[in-house]
């Protein structure tokens, strides 16, 4: 049977069981869309739309499933039980007013959709407080063509979001957001640095630190992607049923970023109240002055010059860092939000291992001292659009002792160095990606240096790698005046020995047997053009 005429790719979406496939097709319909608008309105526009949908799925799936759970109850009884709103909330889900449910708004759109969906926006914000003045009424605008958004409207609909296997329409959406997500990213370039970190750099940071439980802080959280990839780690290796074994903390100081934020944790099924009910500056306005992290994950404005700086602040314990400068207050904000055993993974620009300029250089030696530093990983270039600032990561720790029962490697007075600048492969011209191997192979070193659980369960010791990694004493970091480059430390890679090289004897013999005739092949060529230069005088 051929599938129906829809406008736009809709029929495209019928038979299509790759969530790749719908996110393609999505993208290049609601690419349409844009006309005049800005690009971070345009972005807010798409995603408050995925971000609708998705609520109102899983608030129809909750339904189907109260419904089930009925079918003893006599049929004029069901009705009040359908409408309980503690039956929603109990359960995680979002309660959608009647007038805000998809199905409404498409039975409903051809009266005017952009109202339609600016007004559901409104009563779903007034109906859960966790929402409040997070999702866009933005749609009902002179710079909006309606009947592309109607359109749109369609296509999100006939995708369905099903049909892919037992996974839920809820991990299809979050794909969907996350795809978005990135694609703005690219399309934004550099201003995209404020609400986006390169998924594979994320997962290096998560993959390190292996948060399985506990409170997760990220001080600059973005679009919240450190907090979705922590989640899908708990996920992928101890099981769905354990991704509330965490709790997610942070804040972010634009306020359309603060909303993709607050609608990526809700998308994914997590709290979004952890990320505050507002937008502020961490450095100007703590929203978590008291609370203490297990893990923190952040990835700073690069080099911020403008920041809220005060002297006399209580969380400069290394040294006051400069006005000019805002990484080393980043790294001391994050030491004193960490737990007693917390830990962080950092990502800042190159410079932060090496600055001696105003005071950075006493800063990175107190840190040093106070044996607070475990690891530094130089990344690749390219990974960052966004950027051509060289990075690097950052990983502290407040605690390099065994830890009792956790049986760990005793690393104090040490820290590892990682050299990851050869790894990574280019997916274009431009951009570079870390691989799951390389991921692995950075999150296995530093696992086998500190003898986690999951180093000894794949029977994982560490040792020096020439090129790539180095376990330096305290000393020896001092003797370098504490900079923290790695090449300074992990030497030059062993070359593989090739039973068909020339030895080296042969070689230097050659080699100078060469030199000598291009001497002589200069010196012919000198006199010749003497003696023509001669003739010609």
């Amino acid at each position: 049977m051929p599938p129906r005429k829809r406008a736009n790719g809709q029929a495209e979406l019928f038979g299509v069981s790759s969530t790749k496939q719908i996110q393609d097709i999505l993208w290049k319909a609601a690419d349409k869309l844009r006309g005049s608008m800005d690009a971070a309105q345009y972005k807010e526009f798409v995603l408050g739309l995925v971000f609708l949908k998705y609520v109102s799925d899983a608030f129809a799936e909750r339904r189907d499933q109260i419904a089930d759970s009925l079918a003893d109850i006599p049929e004029n009884r069901r009705a009040e039980f359908l409408d309980e709103r503690d039956e929603y909330t109990s359960a995680n889900v979002f309660w959608v007013p009647e007038t805000a449910r998809w199905d409404y708004l498409v039975e409903n759109a051809p009266s005017g959709v952009g109202e339609l969906l600016d007004n559901a926006m409104d009563a779903i914000m007034q109906e859960n407080r966790a929402l409040t003045g997070v999702l866009p009424k933005i749609f009902n605008r002179d710079n909006v063509d309606q009947k592309r958004l109607k359109e749109l409207v369609d296509l999100i609909s006939d995708a369905r979001f099903t049909g892919h296997g037992d996974r839920k329409a809820q991990d299809v959406l979050g794909e969907v957001y996350e795809y978005f997500l990135e694609r703005f990213a690219r399309a934004e370039g550099k201003r995209a640095g404020e609400f986006y970190t390169p998924s594979s750099v994320v997962r290096v940071l998560v993959e390190v630190l292996e948060p399985y439980e506990g409170r997760v802080y990220d001080p600059c959280c973005g679009s919240g992607g450190m907090f979705v990839q922590s989640k899908k780690f708990v996920e992928a290796r101890a099981g769905r049923d354990h991704t509330h074994d965490i709790a997610v903390y942070g804040q972010e100081a634009n306020e359309r970023t603060w909303r993709l934020a607050k609608m990526n944790l809700a998308i994914h099924g997590m709290d979004p109240v952890g990320i505050g009910d507002r937008w502020a500056n961490t450095f100007a306005d703590d929203k978590h002055p008291d609370r203490r992290a297990d893990f923190i994950m952040a990835n700073p404005p690069f080099n911020m010059s403008d920041w809220a700086r005060r002297e006399t602040d209580p969380r400069w314990r290394y040294g006051v860092p400069p006005q000019s400068n805002a990484n080393y207050a980043w790294l001391q904000h994050i030491l004193y939000k960490l737990g007693d055993r917390g830990s962080a993974g950092v990502v800042l620009a190159n410079g932060s291992m090496s600055s001696k300029q105003s005071g950075e250089g006493d800063i990175r030696r107190a840190m040093v001292e106070a044996d607070l530093v475990a690891c530094m990983v130089a990344l690749p270039p390219n990974l960052f659009r966004t950027t051509a600032i060289p990075a690097c990561l950052w990983f502290l720790t407040k605690d390099k002792t065994p830890q009792g029962g956790k049986a760990l490697t005793d690393r104090r007075h040490e820290v590892l160095f990682i050299d990851a600048r050869a790894l990574g492969t280019m997916v274009d011209r431009t951009e570079r990606i870390l691989t799951d191997d390389d991921i692995a192979k950075i999150a296995d070193t530093y696992h086998a240096w500190r003898g986690t659980k999951s180093a000894k369960a794949k029977g994982q010791t560490y040792e020096n790698v020439p090129g790539f990694c180095y376990s330096a004493k305290l000393d020896e970091v001092a003797a370098h005046d504490h900079v923290l480059t790695p090449g300074r430390y992990v030497g030059a890679a062993e070359a593989e020995e090739d039973p068909d090289a020339e030895p080296l004897a042969d070689r230097i013999e050659r080699l100078t047997r060469e030199l000598y005739a291009h001497f002589d092949e200069s010196r012919h060529l000198e006199e010749t053009l003497r003696g023509q230069l001669g003739r010609l005088g």
